[in-house]
């Protein structure tokens, strides 16, 4: 016995022609002359390599491109021509569908009748049933069914090609929605339910799997594994009696959206729907509310958005639910018998997301590299000259990129340079005053007219008061110049550059601003408020922005031992970070680009203030008695000066280590 195969290195392909050649028979494979490699080394896989037979040829040529010998060798020896090869891809343009599905079913026919081969074995789907109401029968195909997409339209089309155009018998196969292996999980793409897999892993990480969860049932889907469908269609091509039928490679039920959710989220050990919002209740509104809704710009471009990020196609959503339900009891005859069945999907859910999980998902073959993410790119980095810009600078320019180093001390700045410089990187310098708002605008004009491309900003130029309001009834300019710096200096920076990043497609803007604006410590008022004004502005700004591609980190960086922080010296006996591991953090904003990169001490803080706001004042009160002034409050009292922290002061410090006290 011998057979033909197109689409044999596909996924399903490649576990049929297994099957056919354990039967000790040859098999001959189209396959496209650039690939007979490819074919060498999955014939070495099966095992049997003599009984494999590659034939040059293309898919979507007349006779399928076998040159006139070819069909002459295979003419009167085949027995069963399997047709496989198609695109199982709803995402895929019209074009594609067309050429694949439709004159590859017309160009396999034609050769099967060249060849008169013994049964022509046609591989359609379930999508020939469209949006039927009720259940689609295996003797049903043109019943009027709406076909919502090119896919559902071009399998039709070539079912009926295999139908009206056969001259050999020929039996069909209509395969479910196909998932990997039921005992080894292989895959080899991201389909059908597996679009959902990044959701799912994204709900694991946030919420702990005892959490309930309510959702929208979808509606009915269908699901069989790909060693189902194989053996299935094995085993049915070599029974006698069964040409010219249709058989439905399905499970007997549909199951509902919602139970293949949870069974992939049990799985994953993650959180479960405990309560679906059932289709029909949204379908009980009046006709078109949804569909109205779903196209407001707004809320369309937040679920593009929201899709995009998990990786799932528009046209996937949409066509998720299958609106028929499909009769098997010709395919269930066949198979009576001989122990081929369609396991329950609780039973296999576990060893495909374990396999998505280590060969599929999209993160493992994604460049989370600093260096990918900086490499070549420029980022101005402001306050760059000393303490956390310097070293933030050091560190994007060992990782290939290039900052534009920003500051008011210019030879600061140039030895900055000429470190990453004699490192083997590159940098630029500029000169600015950043609390000098004509200084600003005059420097976005300059930088701008020297790039081509500003792809990044670090907003990390900063002052720092510690100063009890009380002693700062006579010192309003502490707000003013801090506000200046740290609030206008940095609005004006990201506003000078918006219609730069908007004409070159987008940018990213690193806000460094303090744990102080979660946690609100004493003595700080005018430091505080400049960073919860630039946190406010960010917040307000990044929903404005973000369809331009335009994005926001905020750091609510902690304490940190630069020059800044000098002037008080009981921080000499206090933990902080040090500059390299602040730089670190921003780097980090950087390469990911979080929305926030916080302290668990400074989310602690915003919770508290939330849930016990009179409470937390207490606390800080006690703080504020226990923190000596700062000697610039007490300008020639000496005794301020030298003053040592309590050993209240040093335990406080220590328990609440990144707080400004």
């Amino acid at each position: 016995m011998a057979y033909f195969v197109t689409g044999a290195t596909g996924f399903i392909g490649r576990h049929l022609v297994e099957r056919l050649l354990a039967r000790g028979s040859d098999v001959h494979l189209l396959v496209r002359p650039g690939s007979l490699g490819k074919l060498d080394a999955l014939a070495e896989r099966w095992g049997r390599p003599v009984q494999v037979h590659g034939v040059p040829g293309d898919l979507t040529e007349p006779l399928l491109g076998l040159s006139p010998d070819a069909v002459a060798d295979l003419s009167g020896r085949i027995d069963h021509m399997f047709h496989l090869a198609a695109v199982y891809d709803l995402t895929a343009d019209d074009e594609t569908n067309r050429r694949a599905n439709v004159t590859g079913t017309r160009n396999a026919v034609d050769l099967a009748n060249a060849i008169a081969a013994g049964c022509f074995h046609h591989v359609s789907s379930v999508a020939v049933a469209g949006t039927y109401e009720g259940y689609f029968r295996e003797d049903m195909f043109d019943e009027g069914q709406p076909l919502p997409t090119p896919y559902h339209q071009t399998k039709f089309e070539s079912e009926r090609i295999a139908r009206s155009r056969t001259t050999v018998p020929w039996r069909v196969y209509r395969p479910a929605v196909v998932v990997g292996h039921s005992q080894t999980g292989e895959m080899d793409k991201i389909d059908g339910p597996y679009y959902f897999f990044k959701a799912i892993q994204r709900l694991r990480h946030y919420l702990p799997e005892w959490v309930p969860l309510a959702g929208p049932e979808l509606g009915y889907t269908n699901i069989v594994p790909v060693d189902y469908v194989a053996a299935a269609l094995d085993h049915i091509a070599h029974l006698p009696d069964l040409d010219r039928r249709a058989f439905h490679l399905t499970a007997q039920r549909s199951q509902r959206s919602g139970e293949v959710f949870n069974a992939f989220l049990a799985a994953a050990h993650g959180p479960r729907l405990v309560m679906r919002i059932d289709k029909r209740l949204t379908d009980a509104l009046p006709k078109g509310v949804l569909s109205m809704a779903l196209k407001v710009p707004a809320l369309k471009q937040i679920r593009r958005t929201m899709l995009a990020d998990l990786g799932i196609p528009e046209e996937v959503v949409a066509n998720i639910a299958l609106r028929p339900r499909f009769d098997t009891r010709d395919s269930e005859r066949a198979l009576a018998g001989s122990g081929i069945a369609v396991p329950p999907i609780e039973s296999y859910a576990a060893t495909l997301w374990d396999y998505w999980e280590r060969h599929l998902d999209p993160d493992l073959y994604r460049d989370r590299s600093l260096g990918g993410a900086l490499r070549g790119r420029k980022v101005i980095v402001t306050g760059a000259s000393t303490g956390i810009g310097r070293a933030t600078a050091l560190k994007i320019a060992a990782h290939g990129g290039i900052p534009i180093l920003v500051a008011r001390s210019l030879d600061k700045l140039e030895e900055t340079r000429s470190d990453i410089e004699d490192a083997g990187g590159r940098a630029h310098v500029y000169s600015v005053d950043l609390s000098n708002m004509a200084a600003i605008e005059e420097f976005v004009e300059h930088v701008l007219a020297d790039h081509d491309r500003i792809d990044m900003l670090v907003n990390n130029a900063g002052r720092s008061i510690r100063r009890s309001a009380m002693h700062s009834v006579d010192r309003f300019h502490d707000y003013e110049r801090t506000m200046a710096l740290n609030y206008f200096g940095a609005v004006k920076l990201i506003l000078g550059l918006f219609p730069h990043w908007r004409a070159n497609g987008g940018g990213h803007v690193v806000n460094v601003s303090s744990i102080g604006a979660q946690a609100h410590p004493p003595r700080f008022s005018a430091y505080v408020a400049s960073k919860a004004a630039l946190d406010g502005f960010t917040t307000c700004v990044a929903s404005e922005v973000i369809g331009h591609g335009i994005t926001f980190t905020t750091i609510h960086m902690p304490l940190v031992r630069t020059a800044m922080t000098a002037p008080t010296k009981m921080y000499e006996a206090f933990p902080l970070i040090n500059a390299d591991e602040a730089a670190d953090m921003i780097c980090e904003g950087l390469r990911s680009r979080p929305k926030e990169i916080n302290t668990r001490l400074g989310t602690f803080g915003e919770v508290a203030h939330a849930v016990a706001p009179k409470s937390v004042d207490q606390i800080l009160h006690m703080a504020f008695k226990v923190f000596p002034d700062s000697s610039v409050a007490h300008p020639g009292d000496e005794s301020a000066a030298a003053a040592e922290p309590s050993n209240e002061a040093v335990a406080f410090a220590h328990l609440m280590k990144g707080i400004y006290w």
